[in-house]
């Protein structure tokens, strides 16, 4: 191209396991595809809790195509086609926040599905424990802080703006 820009590259396309109610994979899907038509898919959240009883939450990038500025999980992610739940906790956990998984505790804590709850998508939740905040990704995030799950509630209810399944998944994780 002469004297002009060429065209921003394309990104990457995200292909994810399209599920069935029972959360049986049925076929492909891109995630564009997925969140523009509302099709169930899986992902992953969790949680790095302290001795204290508080939760690192950060925030998200104003950068970021979806919730940005937001508060978070802190970890979330896709399981991508073909990848298992405890594949993607393991791959999101290192992309966000630096850390092996084999080098905390950890468990997991919650499976949910949108069929049986108003949350968005097939979900497995994991918690990590630790006392020191991670050396997080700043591409993802934009800091962090650890807060309580009722601190965190109530900053929600508050009005700080927060991811779209945050404030459900800390009441259904931690105040259940």
């Amino acid at each position: 191209m002469i004297g002009g820009m060429g065209a921003a590259p394309a990104e990457p396309v995200e292909w994810l396991d399209l599920v069935n109610e029972r959360d049986e994979v049925t076929g492909r899907v891109t995630r564009e595809d997925a969140w523009a038509r509302r099709l169930p898919v899986r992902v992953v959240n969790a949680f790095l809790a302290n001795a204290r009883g508080q939760l690192w939450i950060p925030r998200r990038t104003q950068a970021k195509r979806t919730f940005p500025g937001c508060l978070d999980m802190s970890v979330g992610g896709h399981v991508e086609s073909g990848e298992s739940y405890e594949q993607a906790f393991r791959r999101e956990t290192r992309e966000e926040l630096n850390l092996n998984v084999d080098d905390l505790p950890w468990q997991e804590i919650a499976a949910f599905s949108p069929f049986q709850t108003s949350l968005s998508t097939f979900m497995r939740v994991y918690e990590l424990r630790a006392d020191e905040a991670p050396a997080f990704n700043p591409a993802d995030f934009s800091g962090a802080e650890w807060l309580t799950p009722a601190e965190l509630l109530e900053r929600v209810a508050r009005g700080d703006p927060a991811k779209g399944d945050l404030a459900e998944l800390v009441r259904r994780c931690y105040l259940t």
